[in-house]
Formats: structure tokens, sequence, C-alpha cells
């Protein structure tokens, strides 16, 4: 079985990496800027969207406010990105905010951090994903309606790719990422010299009339337009998720470390500004027209659309700029959607080395601290396809539905991690005697202060704007996880301090008075044979055989054939009237462990090993159960003694633990084990 499942993954994540390797994995800032910034840049793709979308509830009015919606984005985005170099500077061994506010806030923040960025890596991948299938479902149109299977196995293929490990992933990453970052700045390029010269084409959608809901149109100066506008900001505020995935991987970036990832912090912001900026105001300049639901919203000559398939922003001004059908066009498609495929991979590399440090801290399984056999974490990176998958299925891979549950948690993170940091600098101030560096401590925590009261306020207006349109559903997975996250760490500390020996116990430590060796027998063939000679090998105060009486076990059979053998270990026969192998067994070590508090008892399990894994099923395992259940008793060791079934023996015709057994007679056949 081993074989071919061994060979299996060869092929398919390539052979194991040795721990020495690990500083190989180490990436450079040409491969780091696709790898960490790709879900930010990505991000360009679907923002926007949602940033018109939103205002379009109020028509077309609402929709010409759209730039100053992004560049209020844009704003906040360079205050965060400068506030989190920062994290970048005094945090550089990873985990980011969550580092930063366990140690600064306590433990119980720094789960509510962990739970947040956990869910938001999450919908990172389903959003990202999800687009993707929309982009896809765009270049191929008999793809439509089957988005929700194309982002499902496009998870799933981001998944092998990473389990792959960190650098052969950053690798495959960074052509299409810089190809997108290409191919967007050359249409930006284009159509910003197409509207200066007065060349610049409207859009296929401009010529759609949108239908104003509950006649907001026109409204904007009262209290509800206020709200869709804040709204809109709040889903634009999707252009900042991924900052945080820098902080979180310093450790992933070749030395200097600190120097390498601020440096990629601000590349990120500044391509990422830029690339918002410039298709909002296209999409602007050119009319575009993006709405949640066309058949509803949308009219041409006063009629209804009928079936529409509304094309994502970034391919509308492609159509506009290069003209539907044309190669660039089609490239701009194909980069788009394949940089969404792949910005899950900014995901794909935080989460799991955000689980790590939690794992570390013993807020989740320890599981997900180890490294698989190309070095990446790789239980972790199981762990996001499935909750990401699972996700997907359960909107439908409606970017829409998605869109409403994200941000809540990376913003949640970045302002319990300002605040951090302000508490961090504030503590550094009372040990600093130096004059230039209290200056420049003061200056960096005024940055985080400026950062925690930005990122409070939006967080505030997406809660308010979002909670009902279902914000609520991603707090209360953070909840949950939270809980959960408790209860481990509870579970880990209750067994840590179980176990920890006593000060009088260590100096009162001794031998136990007695051990009792007990050899289990369901019939008299080999393995059993060797579990009696390790068992007499081990010198024990007593060793004794016992069988169970019951109707899979022929008890007198066994006791005859002992006798023939002569073998010089007493047998012991206990009855089971209801057919239960294991309560006589139970009972029968109970007694032996209640003659003295002292006294140990030794189980030795003999078991033979199939040479196939469908010859399993064709045996009973009543020992191995009873083995489970033996080992939850205290004072009761279980040893296996195991036996191959199809192995040579090294000197055939001798069987090892049969020499020791004095006045054994080879005779009889055995009939199987239990």
């Amino acid at each position: 079985m081993s074989g071919p499942s061994s060979a299996l993954k060869r092929v398919l994540f390539g052979r194991a990496f040795a721990t020495e390797r690990l500083s190989r994995e180490r990436l450079p800032k040409r491969l780091a800027l696709p790898t960490f910034a790709a879900d930010a840049l990505s991000s360009v793709a679907y923002a926007p969207d949602e940033i018109l979308l939103t205002l379009a509830v109020a028509g077309v009015s609402a929709v010409a406010i759209s730039p100053w919606v992004a560049l209020a984005v844009v704003v906040l985005l360079g205050i965060v990105v400068v506030a989190s170099r920062n994290i970048v500077e005094e945090y550089p061994h990873g985990g980011g905010d969550y580092e930063v506010v366990a140690t600064n806030l306590g433990g119980t923040a720094g789960r509510v951090v962990g739970s947040a960025l956990m869910v938001d890596y999450v919908l990172t991948v389903a959003v990202s994903i999800s687009q993707a299938a929309s982009y896809t479902s765009g270049i191929f149109p008999v793809l439509h309606g089957s988005e929700m299977w194309v982002a499902i196995a496009l998870i799933l293929a981001v998944a092998g790719m990473n389990l792959r490990g960190a650098k052969e992933s950053g690798t495959l990453l960074a052509v299409p990422v810089y190809l997108y970052m290409a191919a967007v700045g050359a249409m930006l390029l284009v159509g910003t010299v197409q509207g200066l010269l007065g060349d610049l084409s409207r859009a296929p959608s401009a010529g759609l009339e949108i239908v104003a809901q509950d006649g907001l149109d026109g409204a904007l100066t009262a209290l509800g337009g206020v709200f869709l506008v804040l709204r809109a900001f709040s889903s634009g505020c999707a252009a900042l998720t991924g900052v945080e995935a820098i902080g979180n991987s310093v450790p992933s970036f070749r030395p200097p470390k600190r120097r390498n990832a601020s440096r990629t912090l601000l590349m990120l912001g500044g391509i990422s500004s830029v690339m918002m900026l410039g298709v909002v105001w296209l999409a602007d300049a050119t009319g575009v027209v993006y709405v949640a639901d066309p058949a509803e919203q949308l009219r041409a000559d006063g009629q209804g659309i009928g079936d529409y398939q509304q094309l994502p922003v970034m391919a509308q001004l492609a159509q506009t700029v290069f003209s539907p059908g044309s190669v660039l066009f089609y490239v701009v498609l194909v980069v788009t959607g394949a940089v969404l495929f792949l910005a899950a991979n900014t995901a794909f590399h935080g989460f799991p080395n955000l689980a790590s440090v939690l794992a570390r801290d013993e807020y989740l399984p320890r599981q997900l601290r180890l490294r698989g056999d190309r070095l990446a974490y790789s239980n972790g990176i199981l762990a996001l396809a499935l909750a990401a998958s699972a996700l997907v299925w359960a909107t439908g891979a409606q970017v829409t539905v998605l869109i409403q549950m994200y941000i809540v948690g990376v913003f949640v993170s970045f302002s319990l991690g300002q605040l951090g940091m302000v508490r961090h600098y504030t503590r550094r101030l009372r040990v600093t005697i130096r004059a230039d560096l209290r200056g420049q401590l003061r200056r960096r925590r005024a940055v985080n202060v400026l950062g925690f009261l930005a990122v409070t306020l939006v967080l505030l207006v997406v809660l308010i704007t979002k909670l009902l349109h279902g914000a609520w559903a991603a707090v209360a997975i953070m909840a949950v996880l939270w809980l959960a996250m408790t209860a481990v760490h509870r579970h880990y500390s209750r067994v840590r301090a179980e176990l920890a020996p006593a000060a009088e116990e260590i100096a009162h430590t001794a031998a136990p008075s007695r051990s009792h060796a007990i050899v289990l027998v369901g019939t008299l063939d080999k393995p059993t044979l060797r579990a009696l000679g390790v068992a007499m090998s081990a010198r024990h105060s007593s060793v004794e055989a016992l069988t169970v009486h019951d109707e899979d076990t022929d008890a007198a059979t066994i006791a005859r054939r002992w006798h023939e053998m002569d073998l010089q270990v007493p047998l012991r026969v206990v009855y089971s009237p209801y057919r239960d192998p294991v309560r006589p067994v139970l009972a029968h070590v109970k007694a032996l462990l209640a003659r003295n508090p002292r006294d140990v008892v030794v189980v030795y399990i003999p078991e033979f090993l199939v040479r196939h894994w469908w010859e399993s099923f064709l045996h009973n395992h009543s020992f191995r159960r009873l083995g489970a259940r033996l080992a939850h008793m205290p004072r009761v060791i279980v040893s296996t003694v195991p036996w191959q079934l199809g192995a040579s023996e090294p000197e055939r015709g001798r069987s090892e633990p049969v020499a020791i057994l004095p006045g054994h007679r080879e005779g009889g056949s055995s009939h199987g084990s239990r």
C-alpha cells in the first residue's frame, strides 16, 4: 500500500526535501512581490465592481461619485501601508497583527485577531477564486452557470501547487502577476491617451439605463444617500486585503528580511493605488455600467434586457480600450483571471504560517505546526482548501454574496494590531533615554495612532453598513473560532498541568513494587509464541497468559495444546457469557492492580500485519480494540508484539521467542489470530 501511494505522492508533489533546505525556500523581492502582494493587486479586479454596483442602487447620478470613493480607499490604503511597516520592523518573526496583539494586549485579544485573520484568509480564497471563475466563464461562455464547480476545481489546483513548496509556487506565480500588471498598466495608459486625444470610446454597457431602487435617484444628500456612499466605500475597502500577508510572512523573505519585506510593502501600496484609481477613473470616463442584478436593474430603451451576461468592470474596460474580440482584450481577461486564481496563493502562504504560530501558542492543534515533505505547512494548506471550498459551495460562488462577509476580519486585525503597536511604542518610551531614539519612537507611535483611528472608524462603517447584508456570518464564524481556540488552549494547559511532575514526586521517584505481565491469547500461533518470549525476556515479577472463553475462542483446545507444548507459563481462562472479550480482561487487570497501589501491569498483545490493505478487512481486530481500552487505565502499559505475514525469518526453522520458552515442543497448527 505504501509503495504506490508514495510513488503517486512524488509524482504530484515532488520528492521530499530535507530540513536543511529550508533556507533555500526563502523568497527574494522579485518573487515575494507576486507571492504576497497578488491578493492586494488582484483586488483591483473586483473592488471597483463593488463600488459601482453599490452606488448603482441610487441610479446613474450616484455612480458619478465613484472616483471620489476610490480616492478615499486609496488614502486609507496609504495609511495602512505606512503603519504596517512598523509591524514589519518591530516583529520580523512572523505572526503579524496576531503577534503584536498577543504580545501587547494579551491572549484573549490575540485569539480575536487570530480568528479574524483566519476567516479573512478563507474569504480571500473564496472571493478571488469565485471572481476568477467569473472571468473563466467570460472567456468560455459554455461554462456560464457552472462557476461554483469551476471555483472548487481551481481551489484544489492552487492547493496542490502550494503543497509542492513555497519557492516553486512563487516562481509559478511571478510570470502571470507581472503580465497582469503590464496588461492593466498598458490598458490604463492607452485609455488615458485616448481620453486626452478625445478618442476614448463609450463602454458597451454605457447605453443601458440603471433603474434606481426605492426612488433614491438624485437623493444622495439625504441620510440614505450618505449610508449608501459609506457602504460603497466599505465594499471598495476590499482593496486593502492582502496588506497584512506581508507582515505575517516576514520569515519567508530572504535576508535582510525586515528591509526586503518593508520595501515589498511599499511597492504593493504604490502599484495597487495607481491601478485602483486608474480603473475607477477609466470606468467613469467610459460610462461602464455594473449592477448586482442586471435583469432587475438594467433597461435598454425602456425594456428589460433578458438573459444578459454582465462582464466584470475590467473586462468591459478591455472591450472599450482594445475593442471586443481583439487579442489584447483576451490577454487582459486571461491574465486577470489567472491572477485572481493565483491571488489565493497569498492566503495559502499566510494561513498556514498563521496557523503554525497559533498552534505554537497552543490555540490550534499541534499538527498545524508540522511541515510536510516539501517544507510547506501541508495540514494548514489542506484545512484552508477545505474551508474555502465549503464556503464557495454554500454561496454558489457568488462574489456579491461573499464580498459582504469580506474585510470584516482584516479590519478587526488592523484595528487591534495598530492599538497593540501604540502600546508597544509606549512601553519602549518608558525605558528609552536617548533623545533621538525617543523622537523616532514618538513619530512611529503617532503613525500607529493615526492608523488605529482610521481603521477603527472604517471597521465601524463596515459593521454598520454590512452587518445585515452578510457580515454577521463572518462575525459568527469568528466567534466560533475564538471559542474553539479557547477550548483547545484550555485542553493543552490542563494536560500539561496534569502531566507535570510535582517536586515531591521527583524526589521520591521509585520503581514499581512489582510488574505483572499478561499475554493475551486468541489462538496458539507464532505471534502468540513471540509475545510470550518477549514477556519472559523482560523479567517481570509474574507472567501469565490470558484467554477469553467465548464463541470466537475455543479455550479447551488452547488449554490442551498448551499442555502438549509444555509451555512454562501459566494459562488463565476467563469466561465471557455475553461474548464480549473486553470486560473480563479489564476486570482481571483491575484485580491485579488492586493488590498494591505501586504495581503496574504490562499487557502484551500479539498481532500479525497483513501484506495488503484489503486483507485487513478479512480479520477480526478485537485485541486492537481491547488495547485501546486498556491504554486508558492508570498503571497499565500496553505493548503490541507484531508479526509480519510473508516476512522471511533470519534463520529458517527457528523462531527467536520460541527458543527461550523452556520445555517448548513444536507441534500442531495454528488457526489464525484474533
